[in-house]
């Protein structure tokens, strides 16, 4: 667990609570706590649950993703193991939680025209489910990730039941450009994929 909630902290593509992380791993927010506190003395971490864990020295996240310098199994994080279980944890939260108008929006109106778009926000996105709208596909760091039957399940209901409710989510949060670059990336592992598997066919 140790190397799984550290992956977190590494690997996100910005710095996440703990809370956030226990949400995303699908594990209690205290034992992240607790596995974060044994090493405190590498990372900036607050007694606040809600507050972003980040490293305290810059090189901490290049010595423990490489093997030949972090020699401690426990400790050692390898991007990609832990990239596909950030993926799944975000595929994960989308499809247990993403709904149409979760915001409760007024009918036939814009974003700008919601006085408090913001607040409607934070109370009906929590941070996991923005995470994972706006950054699942920052941990999609090749097409072989696409063929493991959890990701490849989870990814096929996405797209199938909650594509467009992903889009609204994103509209909300203001990070539309996000769904041209997510699309972009699995377009281009789906290729990867589909080469691969042509690869080892007979001639």
């Amino acid at each position: 667990m140790v190397r799984s909630v550290l992956g977190a902290v590494i690997l996100a593509a910005n710095p996440l609570s703990p809370s956030t992380i226990a949400v995303l791993l699908g594990i209690d927010r205290e034992d992240v706590f607790l596995r974060l506190s044994s090493i405190h003395s590498l990372l900036i971490l607050q007694e606040d649950l809600d507050s972003p864990v980040r490293s305290f020295h810059k090189s901490f996240p290049d010595f423990i993703v490489d093997s030949t310098r972090c020699v401690n199994e426990r400790f050692h994080v390898s991007p990609p193991s832990h990239h596909p279980e950030l993926l799944a944890g975000c595929f994960g939260l989308m499809n247990q939680m993403l709904k149409k108008n979760m915001c409760n929006l007024p009918d036939a109106v814009a974003n700008r025209e919601v006085d408090d778009l913001q607040e409607r926000t934070e109370r009906h996105l929590d941070p996991a489910l923005r995470y994972a709208c706006k950054s699942w596909h920052k941990h999609l760091i090749d097409g072989h990730i696409i063929r493991t039957p959890t990701i490849a399940s989870a990814l096929r209901r996405f797209l199938g039941k909650k594509f467009l409710f992903w889009l609204e989510a994103l509209s909300v949060l203001g990070a539309a450009r996000e769904a041209v670059d997510a699309l972009n990336v699995a377009t281009k592992s789906l290729e990867v994929c589909r080469a691969s598997a042509l690869d080892v066919l007979p001639n």
